[in-house]
């Protein structure tokens, strides 16, 4: 009788650990599946920078998005008049690491090495980049941005 008891309760203890690994699991893959969408936003705004298409980049970001840069803080429309001379050649992004926020929404950092024109002058950069997106009225937006100079590793 003794052992019944026994080994009914390590059943209960494996049904209750196998069920918590299943939900961490799902958890898991749900959160994936949002840095993955997440990714493929900031991806695409990148790609709009490199095309050259700044209604998709304006499009993309949010009416009240803060960008900050070297330069400090700006608005949408400041950021979308500074983008209007700027353009990507090339870019490449490394170290990709995300914090989910909520089911809609979710900042990601990333060094982002990149390759253009602004201004007229070519330009070389690597930097740390941080984008907070979120979903609204089911279309994603990033509501706030920021770049900071990466440093150049002693060789």
């Amino acid at each position: 009788m003794r052992n019944h008891g026994i080994r009914t309760g390590f059943l209960i203890l494996l049904t209750v650990a196998l069920g918590s690994a299943q939900s961490n699991r799902s958890a898991q893959s749900g959160e994936n599946a949002l840095r993955d969408q997440i990714l493929a936003q900031e991806r695409a705004g990148l790609e709009a920078l490199k095309m050259g298409d700044l209604p998709a980049f304006a499009a993309s970001t949010a009416e009240n998005a803060v960008f900050v840069d070297a330069q400090g803080p700006a608005t949408k429309a400041e950021v979308i008049s500074h983008t209007a001379e700027f353009r990507l050649h090339d870019y490449t992004i490394e170290d990709v690491r995300f914090v989910p926020v909520s089911a809609d929404s979710g900042l990601i950092i990333y060094t982002l090495t990149e390759t253009g024109a602004s201004h007229g002058k070519e330009f070389s950069a690597r930097v740390h980049v941080s984008s907070l997106w979120l979903k609204r009225g089911g279309k994603w937006l990033c509501a706030f941005s920021q770049e900071t100079a990466a440093k150049q590793s002693a060789k």
